[in-house]
């Protein structure tokens, strides 16, 4: 007999997270801030552009060490305070950290970063392929022997 998993159906899942959402969450919810990144490749370099909006180059740290690019930073609440009413914040905030792999042989001296109305922009020049090397192959003359001869023993 064959055991199948037991999984709910997409409704179920779906309700159980919003009233367990609803009812068991605390009154003040933070928000993590992840900044959305995009890694593009072209023949000679990756390009890594990150949004980081209302941040600035000081706040922001680039690291490259055992072949990883680190980007952390953190973005800062304005405190802001409100007697007597509702207010709703949905800007995230806090320290993030990202960090992406990648191919062995990156020279760390060549990789540059640019600030730009928000948005971070990491050049990674890619890592010299070694190229094959070829060998070449000299031809030698070996002594040619005759077919049914064999050579006589030297004499002593």
């Amino acid at each position: 007999m064959t055991l199948i998993r037991w999984q709910p159906a997409p409704l179920q899942t779906e309700m159980n997270r919003l009233f367990g959402s609803f009812f068991d969450s605390p009154t003040v919810v933070t928000r993590r801030f992840t900044p959305p990144m995009d890694l593009v490749e072209n023949d000679a370099q990756y390009v890594l552009r990150a949004d980081l909006p209302g941040l600035r180059p000081q706040d922001v740290k680039i690291e490259f060490d055992s072949d990883v690019l680190t980007i952390s930073g953190e973005r800062r609440s304005e405190h802001e305070s409100t007697e007597g009413g509702y207010r709703r914040v949905e800007r995230a905030t806090g320290s993030f950290l990202r960090s992406l792999t990648l191919p062995a042989g990156v020279d760390a001296s060549k990789i540059e970063a640019s600030f730009t109305d928000g948005v971070l922009e990491v050049t990674v020049p890619k890592p010299e392929q070694t190229k094959p090397h070829r060998v070449a192959i000299t031809a030698t003359t070996a002594p040619s022997a005759t077919l049914g001869s064999e050579a006589a023993p030297a004499a002593a």
